[in-house]
């Protein structure tokens, strides 16, 4: 098979590499972390400038016309810095269900705005509990044309900075539809967490907060599901970033680093662990891109989709410990930016279920395919 990028594509990955290697270094990061809404806004800025923002936003609204695969590119450029900006909330869970299920009026309304960076919109798909993104806690009502949203919702990503908040809420009681809110809307409280990254996160709670639902209501849980897929791959493309960049910093580390004279690199213990650091991210890179390119093809990926977050959840984790146990004591020295990686991953892992929640549901995908494969004779 053919993995090489296309012009296009390899273009836009050196683009998103100068900016974020060049903008974001770890001393950056750590300012950022320090602030009040730990937003790098002139990050944003740049980003918007090249025209990043816009990778999966039509060219009639503004964008560059690609699709995920290309946006997943940019995420492992983000997850290799851990830069402070809220592409994942801004360009996933809220940019693409705008594209694919909004009016055309929403559509011309938000897009520009998102691809110039003047509007930071986000999504909240996780859950109390269980949280399964479909048994959500919110409730909608429609009354002479006006639909409102009743509950309460937890862990929204950059709730505190943004303009547009994409909701799943329940129609009726079988089914859910996306919804559009503004933050300041009337009856909606936001209120925020420091989470386990140090990023800050929101819970949410509406008292007949005014809503607009995405596109028609009525197509069941079609809008939900194909949003949380594609949210999925974008956690683990950012994942991929994170422990490429790691394994990399533990190369490094263990090559300077000296112990009875000789760099801990030429043990063989050592250089056996980093291998495994390598492969195992060269592994999730290779079903991430499968399952991004099959969604971008439009062929059935919710198999695909689980395998990536899988990967990106269990692989991943075994990655940032092993590269935190190579760097020794330096690994859980919070001065030292490899532990950010560490926190980063373990928050993805978790970030709509992690390694054990997508196992169940790979499980349950392939047990009805059997069922609808088995012949009665």
């Amino acid at each position: 098979m053919n993995f090489d990028l296309t012009e296009e594509q390899q273009a836009l990955l050196e683009l998103s590499t100068q900016i974020f290697e060049g903008s974001s270094p770890s001393d950056r990061v750590e300012e950022i972390e320090t602030t009040e809404d730990r937003f790098d806004r002139d990050l944003w800025k740049e980003l918007a400038n090249a025209n990043i923002l816009g990778v999966a936003i039509p060219e009639e609204h503004g964008g560059l016309g690609f699709g995920i695969f290309e946006l997943c590119l940019v995420l492992e450029q983000q997850g290799r810095t851990v830069a402070p900006v809220p592409l994942l909330p801004t360009l996933v869970m809220g940019a693409l269900p705008i594209v694919e299920f909004g009016t055309t009026e929403q559509q011309s309304r938000i897009l520009p705005a998102i691809a110039s960076g003047k509007c930071i919109v986000t999504g909240g798909f996780q859950e109390w509990g269980a949280n399964n993104p479909l048994d959500t806690s919110l409730e909608a009502q429609c009354k002479d044309g006006q639909w409102t949203l009743n509950g309460a919702k937890p862990a929204i990503p950059a709730a505190h900075i943004a303009d547009y908040l994409v909701v799943p809420a329940k129609t009726d009681a079988e089914n859910t539809h996306l919804f559009l809110i503004e933050r300041e809307a009337t009856g909606l409280t936001v209120t925020t967490n420091i989470t386990t990254n140090r990023e800050l996160q929101s819970q949410i709670d509406c008292d007949a907060v005014p809503a607009e639902p995405l596109g028609e209501v009525g197509q069941g849980n079609l809008p939900i599901l194909w949003t949380l897929e594609r949210i999925n791959v974008a956690t683990s493309a950012i994942a991929v970033g994170c422990c490429a960049k790691a394994t990399e910093m533990a190369a490094e580390y263990t090559s300077e680093r000296e112990q009875f004279g000789r760099p801990l690199s030429h043990n063989q213990a050592v250089t056996q662990r980093a291998a495994d650091c390598y492969i195992g991210t060269d592994a999730m890179r290779l079903v991430l891109w499968q399952a991004a390119w099959r969604l971008d093809a439009g062929y059935p990926a919710s198999e695909e989709v689980r395998i990536a977050k899988w990967w990106a959840s269990e692989v991943g984790q075994k990655v940032v410990h092993d590269v935190q146990h190579l760097h020794g004591g330096m690994g859980a020295d919070v001065d030292y930016p490899v532990h950010r990686y560490f926190l980063w991953v373990k928050q993805l892992e978790n970030f709509l279920g992690g390694g054990s929640a997508q196992l169940a549901e790979l499980g349950s995908l392939i047990t009805t395919k059997a069922k609808a494969n088995t012949f009665t004779y």
